[in-house]
């Protein structure tokens, strides 16, 4: 083989190669953004949002997110923790009856201390734990947001034209998804037979008197279903 044609074939191979990495990068670059869109949802769009339509700039912040907690991989949850966090959620949501700010207050205490024993930062980090959620449960963490912020909000401040046990109520109910979230099994967590032990667990509680805690997994407690039940603490 002469010596010309050794050198136009290194071109050619050199060439293919430039250009197959720049058809890499194209294809790359207009899926980020689509692929950043369906990971975080309404999230996304709330990030859009605050950076007053700067989708480049809201893509950058998210991705920044999944290259700092992307990796975080949750711990599992033994059985009787589990019930133990199911069951202060169902006397939080009872106790809001009669004292919503109260409720709201242990709802947002819980989803951190539920979080934390998770492997998300530690609920004392607020932010940082939020921004971790907010990569492995977009769609919602803004439950725990609204929850958060209404638990420290002043009682003067909540009283907006007589709806602060409204937003309060509402955002329980939002809240209460990611909760649902965070304390249900994973693929992970035991496989098949914890998840029976689990399903046991709860069919005891019916059979001993735990109606309310099922209707609460349900969705259906009456104080979300009743809004007039609720007093203004």
């Amino acid at each position: 083989m002469s010596t010309g044609l050794i050198i136009a074939l290194i071109v050619i191979a050199a060439v293919v190669v430039i250009i197959a990495a720049a058809m890499a990068l194209r294809a790359r670059g207009p899926r980020r953004g689509p692929n950043l869109k369906r990971r975080f949802g309404p999230e996304y769009d709330r990030t859009v949002a605050r950076h007053d339509g700067d989708t480049k700039a809201a893509e950058r912040e998210l991705t920044e997110l999944v290259h700092r907690h992307g990796d975080l991989r949750e711990r599992s949850l033994e059985p009787a923790q589990r019930e133990r966090y199911e069951a202060r959620w169902t006397a939080a949501q009872e106790r809001f009856v009669d004292s919503p700010r109260e409720a709201v207050a242990e709802a947002d205490r819980l989803l951190a201390e539920l979080a934390g024993a998770r492997g998300f930062p530690d609920g004392g980090q607020y932010e940082e734990q939020l921004a971790a959620l907010s990569v492995h449960h977009a769609h919602h963490v803004d439950g725990y947001r609204r929850v958060h912020r209404a638990a420290h909000l002043r009682e003067a401040d909540a009283r907006d034209g007589g709806t602060g046990t409204e937003d309060m109520r509402e955002a329980m109910v939002a809240a209460r998804a990611l909760f649902e979230e965070l304390v249900r099994p994973g693929r992970h967590d035991g496989g098949r037979h914890e998840g029976r032990r689990h399903e046991d667990g709860h069919r005891r509680a019916g059979q001993n008197g735990g109606r309310k805690a099922a209707t609460a997994r349900d969705g259906h407690m009456p104080w979300a279903l009743n809004r007039r039940q609720a007093k203004e603490s």
